[in-house]
């Protein structure tokens, strides 16, 4: 048996390896998607103050830190038995399409886009921003820059950094917004959704219009026919901050709906002993391995996720792109891994269009924005982080410190979902031994459409990992050997 090793696996958040074995006709016998790293959050959160947890969950990921830092606030609202003030929830709301907006942009342009920009079997050299630029033109790469950095400014007026926030308080917030900070984020957003409706332009012209691309998108390697996830509102409208978590099954039929404080009676999570990824799947349904379709419980979230669950975008101009998204792939839910991009940019102007009703909402500069807390007790806080679903839940004792905390974040929510799709599209590009860089990329196309952030993702349930330390003494002799496996 053949084996081919992708490592390190590129453009991602994190990182990760595959590993492909051959049969001896040269076909796929079965792909792993490994992860070798661990991040020990969870572990080393225990008997931190309550309130530091939005700081400290922060640092998990560069990326994707607005997301942990309003998942743990909530959590922390809930832990502390207190509703925030209707101006707070509208600031959280507020910072956080600043941060899917930046987000967003960073994925397309930057990781998964260029697969299909410049080409899925383009020079490894030219797969990158770099070649984006070069195919789109130096003006949309400023375009790039400028409206990332809006994404970020607008988090940082409301967060007080743009990249690791520090406004979340159980209660509330930790600051407003003033009149010149209103103006200024006013003229950002109104640039930011001109920008994505260009980007929806742009990924229209140059993938749609290919029928090559379309038929990868539409092909069997890139479908996967799971259950999908997603918060919603009451409408059933795709919402990021807050709402019900809905799941729907494989004919976009609505299979449960719960609140965030009833995850675990939905929700249960695998281990497997390839990778410190746990993986989570419907208890109604079950594990059943590492299988699609409605007898088995694993399910997919994020970006294709939230649209294949909900009914709609809760604004016009997303709402008319959401429709036009499943007219034109058949209809609901759509299953194939690749539309993911589309679905990535329908939120997009999604978040655009939500910060301008936030914005010009008469609560926005209310100065009451925080309300006292009570006894400590336990608490669980939801989001939709730019990758899916985020369960922050943490139980404190009578002083505010952390008992337990536990994690589920929205690449391990796609974990059964992102291995799956590694494999059959490893089985479907790859045939009798004939392996290029093209080919491989093609594989890690089938990841990289979920956004992966494996920094967030890796949590070993035991919260232990295999280690060994040298100590050497002051003569560089080493002195001892210390093992753990």
């Amino acid at each position: 048996m053949r084996t081919i090793t992708i490592d390190p696996i590129t453009r991602l958040e994190g990182h990760g390896k595959i590993s492909i074995f051959l049969d001896e006709a040269g076909d796929v016998e079965n792909a792993y998607l490994q992860i070798p790293e661990l991040r020990g959050f969870e572990k080393f959160s225990e008997g931190r103050r309550a309130e530091d947890m939005p700081q400290i969950t922060s640092r998990i990921c560069g990326v994707c830190p607005v997301a942990h830092h309003i998942a743990a606030t909530k959590a922390l609202d809930a832990a502390f038995h207190v509703d925030p003030p209707l101006a707070a929830k509208k600031l959280r709301e507020l910072l956080y399409c600043g941060y899917i907006i930046y987000d967003h942009i960073l994925h397309f342009y930057f990781l998964g886009g260029p697969d299909f920009v410049v080409g899925p079997e383009a020079p490894a050299a030219k797969r990158n921003i770099l070649g984006v630029i070069e195919k789109a033109g130096l003006d949309v790469a400023k375009d790039v820059i400028k409206h990332r950095a809006y994404g970020q400014k607008i988090t940082a007026i409301l967060g007080g950094k743009a990249t690791h926030p520090v406004c979340g308080l159980p209660g509330g917030v930790s600051k407003g917004l003033v009149k010149n900070e209103v103006t200024d984020i006013k003229d950002m957003i109104t640039s930011c959704n001109t920008f994505a409706k260009f980007t929806l332009q742009l990924f229209d012209d140059i993938v749609l219009k290919n029928k090559t691309y379309v038929d990868i998108i539409r092909s069997d390697p890139y479908t996967l026919k799971t259950y999908n996830v997603g918060l919603v509102d009451k409408q059933n409208k795709v919402n990021f901050y807050d709402g019900l978590i809905r799941v729907t099954d494989q004919e976009a039929n609505e299979v449960e709906k719960f609140d965030a404080k009833d995850y675990t009676k939905h929700i249960a999570e695998k281990v497997e002993e390839w990778s410190y990824m746990k993986y989570p799947y419907l208890k109604s349904i079950g594990w059943h391995g590492l299988q699609d379709g409605k007898k088995s419980g694993i399910y997919r979230v994020g970006p294709l996720g939230r649209l294949n669950a909900a009914e709609g975008m809760a604004t016009p101009q997303a709402e008319k792109e959401y429709k036009r998204m499943f007219d034109t792939l058949g209809g609901k839910p759509v299953n194939s891994t690749l539309a993911f991009h589309w679905a990535r940019l329908i939120e997009l102007l999604y978040a655009t269009e939500r910060a301008k009703e936030l914005i010009e909402d008469s609560d926005i500069t209310s100065t009451h924005i925080r309300n006292p807390v009570n006894t400590p007790g336990a608490g669980i806080g939801v989001v939709e982080a730019a990758r899916g679903t985020l369960i922050h839940d943490y139980k404190l004792d009578k002083n505010g410190l952390v008992e337990k905390a536990n994690l589920i974040v929205a690449t391990t929510n796609n974990a059964g979902a992102i291995t799956m799709s590694v494999r059959d599209a490893a089985k479907g590009v790859i045939r009798k031994g004939i392996v290029n860089d093209g080919l491989l990329n093609k594989v890690e196309m089938a990841f990289r459409a979920y956004d992966p952030c494996f920094g967030c993702a890796t949590h070993t349930l035991p919260g232990g990992m295999p280690l060994t330390v040298n100590i050497y003494d002051y003569k560089k002799n080493l002195s001892k050997t210390i093992s753990r496996n």
